[in-house]
């Protein structure tokens, strides 16, 4: 009860100043254009407090998800009298940029975030931004299968030609269970291969995986971290912070491939001993385990963990993280795009893909717990969600408003308009479609509640 009331607190945070600013980019153009604005609601429901300036009733209301602005003219079901200031008097250019402000303004917000974060403190794993070539191959994975070899450079993958790490990832994380081609340089040799991922869950996400392992710097090490009391780590003298070096004779590779190999060794033990080499304190020393059976395989009560990965951290002056923040909100975009497409094609379910309230306000809240910089980057990535999602042609929503204003123009070119009754039957039909898409996130963050049981691929305890 108290998470759910703390995520429902922090869903109103995240969100609620960004509607608020979505409604004021409304206000502000409307204002600008003489529309008479009859009120600016910060939050929904009963009226707590306001005053009156103007025309406009400034207030403060109950629900503190969101706000409203209410223009003199602008709905259809109320009398339009024609007055010079109501909203359906004016120019349609003018209703036009009444209608596109409260989207551009989410949008501006989305860019001016990750500027000014990364103006006071940028940091990325270094590896992200390199030239992808192959560190490491997992074994059984859909690299290894394909044919992939240490030392490969990633030339394109899925049609992403001269990818970086980041994008190689990307594509990865975004086509699980699929079978992508890719493109690799081996010494002066090309090759065109097929990469099958494979797939895992992510915190209830459905992502790619491929095996593909990247060089994560020159001062990497996996530690032993989470020793279980009483268990084979723990009898064998294991301590937590110990360097793990090596497993079984044969040297760990960096990063989560040398975790990997840690796994692996112990749980195809079948009950032998397996031989740790450690670092401790600058002393090489050997530590021998017996992993016990458990009801997710055998286990030795560790948790190898990947420390000192080379990270990039700085501030970046102003032009450089503009850049950035275009390129960060212009990769979620695409991102989107692709995942969306997905959908239409059978490539990726929409459960997989939507979130609603509910996944929201779960974000938000643990965004929280990780700290103000995720939460303002959680807003950055919510905020142009919103933009563009109120871009979409729906009636209800702003892009729907801006559809009917160039349908009316395109019209008007043949002596036409539309008439009262199609844009009321227009909204309906908006509506209902809204309320569709709304009634099937609730249900899917509902259910996401309830995940079924997940499988050996989706763990990997200690």
């Amino acid at each position: 009860m108290a998470n759910a009331l703390f995520f429902l607190v922090m869903a109103a945070v995240v969100l609620g100043p960004l509607v608020v600013l979505h409604e004021f980019g409304h206000f502000i153009v409307a204002k600008f254009f003489g529309v008479k604005v009859l009120t600016f609601s910060v939050g929904f429901g009963k009226r707590l407090w306001g005053f009156k300036r103007g025309d406009t009733d400034y207030r403060l209301s109950l629900i503190p998800l969101g706000g409203y602005v209410k223009m003199a003219g602008e709905n259809l079901d109320e009398q339009i009298t024609g007055a010079p200031d109501e909203f359906m008097s004016k120019p349609k250019w003018q209703r036009l940029c009444v209608a596109f402000a409260g989207p551009a303004m989410n949008i501006l917000i989305a860019l001016v975030i990750p500027a000014v974060i990364t103006m006071i403190h940028f940091e990325d794993y270094a590896y992200r931004t390199h030239t992808p070539i192959v560190n490491a191959v997992e074994p059984s994975s859909g690299a290894e299968t394909a044919g992939v070899l240490p030392g490969d450079q990633v030339l394109s993958i899925d049609g992403k030609e001269t990818p970086t790490w980041r994008d190689v990832e990307d594509v990865v994380s975004l086509n699980p269970d699929q079978n992508l081609p890719i493109t690799i340089r081996r010494g002066n040799e090309t090759k065109n291969l097929i990469l099958h991922t494979t797939s895992s869950m992510f915190d209830q996400d459905k992502i790619g995986e491929s095996g593909l392992e990247p060089d994560w710097g020159p001062n990497t090490v996996i530690v032993a971290k989470d020793i279980t009391p009483g268990s084979p780590a723990d009898e064998a003298g294991l301590k937590v912070g110990d360097k793990l070096l090596a497993v079984n004779g044969s040297n760990l590779r960096s990063g989560a491939a040398g975790r990997r190999e840690v796994f692996r060794a112990i749980r195809g033990s079948e009950g032998r001993p397996v031989v740790l080499t450690v670092d401790r304190d600058g002393q090489t020393m050997t530590i021998t385990a017996t992993p016990k059976p458990t009801d997710d395989g055998l286990k030795i009560g560790m948790a190898p963990v990947v420390i000192n990965p080379e990270i990039i951290s700085t501030k970046l002056s102003l032009i450089p993280a503009v850049r950035h923040s275009f390129d960060q909100n212009e990769r979620i975009i695409r991102l989107t795009k692709d995942a969306i497409g997905q959908i239409f094609v059978g490539r990726r379910s929409a459960r997989d893909t939507l979130a609603g309230p509910i996944q929201i306000a779960k974000y938000s809240g643990e965004a929280a717990r990780q700290g103000a910089t995720t939460v303002f980057n959680l807003m950055g990535v919510l905020s142009l969600n919103l933009g563009v999602f109120n871009l979409l042609p729906i009636p209800v929503l702003d892009g729907g408003l801006i559809f009917m204003i160039f349908v009316d123009a395109a019209l008007g070119l043949f002596g036409l308009s539309l008439t009262l009754r199609i844009k009321e039957k227009m909204m309906q039909v908006g509506f209902v479609l809204l309320m569709l898409l709304m009634a099937f996130v609730i249900f899917n963050d509902v259910s996401k509640q309830f995940p079924s049981k997940p499988t050996q691929t989706q763990t990997q305890n200690k």
